[in-house]
């Protein structure tokens, strides 16, 4: 009897221990997690709240906001300005299209003379023909005058010696501009019979080739009544010096 109750005795403290045990556990199990959901007061770094994000900066975990490029930045082609055009105020094409600021010179505003090359006692056959421009303002002369020798529109056109220069030439106000002509090729002597003139004809070209209205006349210089001529003769571009216009002519 004694033993039965012993172990019974023995049997109840254990028990006891056991749920003594499991209510301390839970205590713990309850104070920690009580503790854990009380905000950290002690700890001033952990309490303040996160400092806000410089304006225009990216958020955690974003990408930058792109900076927009200045929309006259120099090169890019997009400023706002306008532009200066090319050769503004230079072009001032005519009708013609010499490419200059200049109208084209008219026949009619223009003067000429003629002056042989060639020492005295020896045939004819050099010449150099000046215009000069009896306005104050600048003109422009192209290319080669369309010159004939003998007279009428019907008259044979003298051949352009090589490449007339395709660069117009500026005729200021009272300048002067030149062209070399050479009529005569002839060496052969006797009595035969050549074609004479006694002037010579030009009509103008305008900037884009077409004929200018208005004739030029180039009277035969002082002591000549007339000159022979064939179809050897050939003119040089107009240019604006002597040298430049009768060196090639001087050559045949």
């Amino acid at each position: 009897m004694n033993s039965t109750t012993s172990g019974a005795g023995s049997r109840r403290r254990r028990l006891r221990g056991v749920v003594l045990g499991a209510a301390v556990a839970a205590a713990l199990l309850t104070t920690t997690a009580c503790r854990n959901d009380e905000p950290a007061a002690t700890d001033p770094d952990l309490t303040a709240p996160p400092a806000a994000a410089p304006s225009g900066s990216a958020s955690a975990g974003g990408s930058a906001p792109e900076t927009a490029s200045p929309s006259n930045d120099a090169g890019t082609g997009t400023g706002s300005g306008s532009p200066t055009a090319a050769g503004e105020g230079d072009s001032g094409e005519t009708g013609g299209g010499n490419g200059t600021r200049y109208e084209d010179c008219e026949a009619d505003g223009l003067t000429t003379a003629v002056e042989l090359q060639d020492p005295a006692g020896e045939t004819p056959r050099h010449f150099l023909l000046t215009v000069t421009n009896g306005s104050k303002t600048p003109c422009v002369l192209n290319d080669a005058p369309i010159l004939r020798l003998t007279a009428g529109n019907s008259a044979p056109i003298v051949e352009t010696l090589g490449e007339p220069d395709s660069e117009p030439v500026v005729v200021e106000g009272g300048g002067k501009a030149y062209a070399g002509l050479y009529v005569f090729g002839n060496d052969e002597g006797g009595e035969a019979e050549y074609d004479q003139s006694d002037r010579f004809t030009a009509t103008l070209v305008a900037g884009e080739g077409t004929e200018l209205s208005g004739t030029l006349v180039f009277d035969l210089p002082d002591g000549l009544d007339t000159v022979s001529v064939d179809d050897a003769a050939r003119v040089n571009g107009w240019a604006g010096t002597e040298g430049l216009a009768m060196r090639p002519i001087t050559q045949l």
